[in-house]
């Protein structure tokens, strides 16, 4: 049967323990430590912290679904549309090489405003482009250009990717675009 990753969501601050009951029932898991130096009133020390709080990852099939959620700490599953969220190979390696590399990495949310240009990350309009019309508290109208119209669609903050911003000067009909 077929493997994929998918995120779990932890108590806090349980993301090792977790992992590490994973291993233990031969589970193949991921928590993405982060290494960062801390510093005490008399030493330095580098120390490994969850770079996701609350979340580790694991490949699995869905017949080990139910012995998953009898591990101590662990609290669900990470659901999209009603079904565990899976999680591309791909974005599981890109965390690893990235965290190969680098250290003391933090995870920033970047800010939407309008007229960004996005990327959707999920759902029925997965890898479409577009620019943000309007932002509200936890969606964003994008809009998607397609056969020559607009098509206008709500879409969670979260599946949304921000990949550059639209700026217009005031009192200048020029449009700059950055990254």
């Amino acid at each position: 049967m077929k493997t994929n990753w998918y995120a779990v969501y932890t108590k806090p601050r349980f993301e090792k323990k977790v992992a590490d009951s994973l291993s233990a029932i031969g589970i193949e898991n991921y928590c993405p430590l982060n290494r960062v130096v801390k510093q005490w009133s008399d030493r330095r020390k580098v120390v490994e912290e969850p770079l996701f709080t609350s979340y580790v990852f694991v490949k699995m099939n869905l017949k080990q679904h139910s012995a998953i959620r009898q591990v101590p700490g662990l609290v669900n599953f990470v659901y999209w549309l009603g079904k565990p969220a899976v999680i591309h190979d791909s974005e599981i390696i890109t965390i690893k090489d990235f965290l190969k590399e680098a250290t003391n990495v933090q995870l920033e949310r970047t800010a939407i405003r309008n007229n960004a240009v996005v990327r959707i990350t999920a759902g029925s309009f997965m890898n479409m482009e577009g620019h943000i019309i309007n932002v509200n508290k936890r969606t964003v109208k994008v809009e998607l250009p397609s056969i020559g119209c607009a098509l206008v669609a709500e879409v969670s903050k979260d599946y949304v990717e921000v990949l550059g911003n639209i700026y217009k000067e005031p009192g200048n009909d020029t449009v700059f675009q950055y990254c």
